[in-house]
Order: C-alpha cells, then structure tokens, then sequence
C-alpha cells in the first residue's frame, strides 16, 4: 500500500492532502475522497484512508485550510474553521479543487465519491450542493447549515447521523431532508439512538457536551459506508 502526502493547488493555494492507494487492485480503481473534521487531516483520517484503500479505493484525505495546517489547539480549530464557515464559496472551491485533484490522478477510474467527518461532513455536503460531478456523497455526523446558492445535487447522498447529536439536532436534520428532497433524487438517511456527536471517533470522550464515542454507531456506520461505495462507485 501507498501512503504519501499529495501536494495539489487551486492556482491560489497550495495544499497537502494524503494519497493512498493499494497497487494489488490494479491501476484503475474508484476514488474517493476524505474531509476531515475541524482540527485538520489526523491520524484518524489516516487510518479510515487506509482501511479503504484495503477496498480498493484510490483515496484523497483533503486539506481543506491549506499548506497542510492542522490546528495545535480546540481554540485554534475553532479560528480556521469559522474563517470557512463565513466564506462558504471558499470552502465549495477548495473541495473541487480536491475533487479535481482525485479526479486527475492516472489510477482513478473516473467514479468518484467523498465522506467527511462532523465539519468535514459539511464540506462534504456543499461539495454536493455545487453540481460536482460525484457519484457518492456521505455526512458522517456533519453539520447541516446550508450555503446561500444550492444547485441540483448530482450523486446519491448518505447521512449517517446521532441522534442526540447537539451539533445538528433533529429540527436540523428534518430540514435537511426537505433540502435533499427538493434537490437530490437519491438520498438515504441513517439516525442512530442513544448517539451523539463524533460517535466513530475514540478520542470523543465529553459525553456532557453530546459528544461520546458508540462503538456499536461506529460498526454500523461503517457497514453502511462501504455498502453504499460499493453500490455507488463499483455496481
């Protein structure tokens, strides 16, 4: 298996995502994104771009702040994050940038999906909600706030969702189904109980701020994820 950093540019700025792919499925293989959450690509990001690769999957984990910045602190997370929160069409460039990037790499086969956690979620959903050309889209405990301009939504959408989850809470996920309803003609919703924010993530250990790590959540997600990739991206 390859794992290196992949450096790509919008002609603006440069950024460092992570390329991994495993050469043992051959050079013509699905691609697929990965946004991370609000501190940055991690080792968390990492791993699930590895354990997808083992699929068969030519995967891109995405810097989406540029230079290959990953916040040193919770305060500073906060900082870079709401700098794309209140520019939304930044945001939506730098994730078709990224998209281009898989897109133009020489083992990608030109089916293409992308997943993202909690923030990355969000990014993951305005990708979708720009016209790009994907087939899979996936929000793994995103946050659903819309931008100002939403177009036809292109590929099939899953929204792997807690529940109890503070960050997007069930008012705000009806409202996205309505959204999903009006723009997108193939769109799933998985709601888990007892759940809130950040359940793939072993580290999310604040259950007083809805924020807990669900092993059985995690299993479950994940059975579906790959389910729906396999669906979208290899029938």
């Amino acid at each position: 298996m390859h794992s290196t950093p992949h450096h790509y540019s919008n002609g603006e700025t440069e950024f460092i995502g992570r390329l991994v792919w495993d050469p043992a499925h051959g050079d013509s293989q699905p691609g697929v994104l990965i946004a991370p959450a609000f501190g940055g690509l991690g080792p968390f990001e990492i791993a699930r771009a590895e354990e997808l690769a083992a699929l068969g999957y030519a995967v891109l984990a995405v810097d989406y702040y540029g230079d290959g910045k990953r916040a040193g602190s919770t305060e500073e997370a906060f900082a870079l994050m709401g700098q794309l929160n209140d520019d939304r069409p930044l945001l939506t460039r730098r994730m078709n940038c990224a998209l281009d990037a898989l897109g133009s790499l020489p083992m990608v086969n030109g089916r293409l999906g992308a997943m993202g956690y909690c923030f990355g979620g969000k990014c993951v959903l305005d990708l979708a909600r720009s016209g790009a050309g994907l087939q899979a889209a996936v929000s793994i405990h995103g946050v659903y706030d819309p931008p100002a301009e939403i177009h036809d939504i292109k590929p099939s959408v899953l929204i792997l969702h807690g529940w109890d989850d503070p960050l997007a809470k069930p008012d705000d996920l009806l409202a996205l189904t309505g959204e999903l309803t009006h723009h997108c003609q193939d769109w799933q919703v998985l709601a888990f109980g007892h759940t809130g924010h950040a359940f793939t993530n072993p580290a999310a250990q604040a259950p007083e701020q809805g924020m807990f790590y669900s092993p059985r959540a995690a299993d479950r997600s994940w059975e579906s994820l790959t389910r729906f990739l396999s669906e979208r991206l290899k029938g």
